[in-house]
């Protein structure tokens, strides 16, 4: 099909490579795989985002010729990171510093960023991009308008654009916005905690379609008064897991990528893998514990508070394709999710891509989760609560008697569903029924 020939989707995001990490993958696969579907994407990003890593393995993903608009963005972290002499310098999570404390004025900066920058502090980009955009799409027409958070300003974009212009707008949610596991964190005032959800309730109710991940997501957002909520799930690109056989090793490894926060420190495990160490010499001496991303303090303190220091290995912040290797070469892919009042909700794109790699999922979480659900329909592992010491302790004994007899295979079964073309294939359909309506 000719470029002239396809409808034209304008995708907003604020996540786009060189920025690495979890929170582009969606949409650059989307992108990668919508031409096959009758659409031209056309791709709205910051030219300066703040990111935690930059990840060049990803061009590879975006096709040839792809019209990519880049703008410049201000962001008030800048003044943070010159006040605190650390400009120039990734910020950590929550503003903490490199012991995972905050000082007073991270404290006044994470309430600037509830109470003043509402929704959050890419707000200043909002007004420049609808200007912008207002011009662009004047000259440039398109079918429809795709936003996608967070950070949920790019929603604020789609909501005035579709004000100004009727373009079908799709409002896509990749995590909860006043439902975020962080949200109480804010130290909102009761004007701001207001505001918040007023937003929330706007965007929701004037978007041509919204889309979530999840479920639970998926009944959230209706009850905020749109009948309009579809989910679409993450997913795992086959082009992306590294072919060849899996290197046999003599490590028992249990492989964590992503980002490790307080809230999904799983002192569970930590517990049940101490445990286990003291009672059997072997699986303390074949026992490896990796992971690859930003991990927090909170995470390696308590790793050493249960003796486990010398089974642990940090491989920092990798590229795409390296983490992928690193996973389809352990034996226990660990998945946690936020202990935190969403966690019913939360479905991880990595969890996909754990699927695709094919290796046993140990998920720590809710049992009646909607990842539960998930790894109980593809037969892909098991999920552990938060607390269950004796479920933990009864699972890994199963997975290290099943690694020593050289039977630690699991066979997933239904996953081709969540392939990023098959995915992307859904996600054409909700474009025609928004733009033929």
């Amino acid at each position: 099909m000719s470029q002239t020939s396809r409808k034209r989707v304008l995708i907003v995001t604020y996540y786009w490579p060189p920025s690495g990490g979890v929170a582009v993958q969606r949409w650059l696969k989307f992108v990668k795989y919508l031409r096959d579907f009758g659409w031209e994407p056309i791709v709205y990003t910051p030219e300066n985002p703040e990111s935690f890593y930059d990840d060049y393995s990803l061009f590879k993903d975006i096709p040839e010729n792809i019209e990519v608009i880049k703008r410049p963005i201000w962001e008030p972290y800048d003044i943070y990171k010159w006040i605190t002499g650390r400009k120039g310098k990734k910020l950590g999570l929550g503003f903490a510093d490199d012991s995972g404390k905050k000082g007073r004025l991270a404290k006044l900066m994470v309430w600037i960023r509830g109470n003043i920058l509402i929704p959050d502090p890419r707000v200043f980009w909002v007004r420049p991009s609808v200007k912008f955009l207002k011009r662009y799409l004047k000259q440039h027409p398109v079918d429809a308008i795709v936003t996608t958070g967070p950070p949920h300003s790019m929603h604020l974009i789609g909501l005035k654009l579709k004000r100004k212009l009727n373009i079908p707008w799709l409002a896509d949610f990749r995590d909860p916005w006043t439902n975020i596991d962080f949200y109480h964190e804010l130290r909102l005032t009761k004007f701001a905690n207001w505001y918040h959800h007023r937003l929330e309730r706007i965007v929701v109710k004037t978007a041509d379609c919204v889309v979530v991940v999840s479920q639970q997501m998926k009944r959230e957002f209706e009850g905020l008064g749109s009948n309009k909520v579809l989910v679409l799930t993450n997913g795992f690109d086959t082009d992306d897991i590294p072919a060849g056989e899996t290197q046999r090793n003599n490590s028992f490894s249990i492989c964590y990528v992503g980002t490790m926060n307080s809230a999904r420190n799983p002192h569970v495990l930590w517990q049940t893998l101490s445990r286990i160490c003291a009672e059997n010499a072997e699986f303390a001496q074949k026992l490896r514990i990796q992971m690859a991303g930003q991990i927090d303090i909170s995470v390696t303190t308590a790793i050493k508070s249960y003796g486990l220091e010398k089974n642990f290995e940090h491989h920092g912040l990798l590229p795409h394709d390296r983490a992928l290797a690193l996973q389809k070469n352990a034996q226990i892919l660990l998945l946690v999710i936020n202990n935190t009042p969403n966690a019913k909700g939360i479905v991880t794109g990595k969890f996909f891509e754990y699927l695709a790699v094919g290796k046993q999922i140990l998920a720590i979480g809710p049992t009646d989760s909607d990842i539960a659900e998930i790894v109980h329909e593809t037969a892909s592992g098991d999920v552990i609560d938060y607390t269950d010491v004796e479920g933990a302790t009864q699972t890994l004994v199963k997975y290290f008697n099943l690694f020593r007899q050289g039977n630690l295979s699991p066979e997933p079964k239904g996953i081709e569903k969540y392939s990023r073309k098959a995915l992307t294939g859904r996600l054409s359909e909700i474009l025609n029924q928004i733009t033929n309506g």
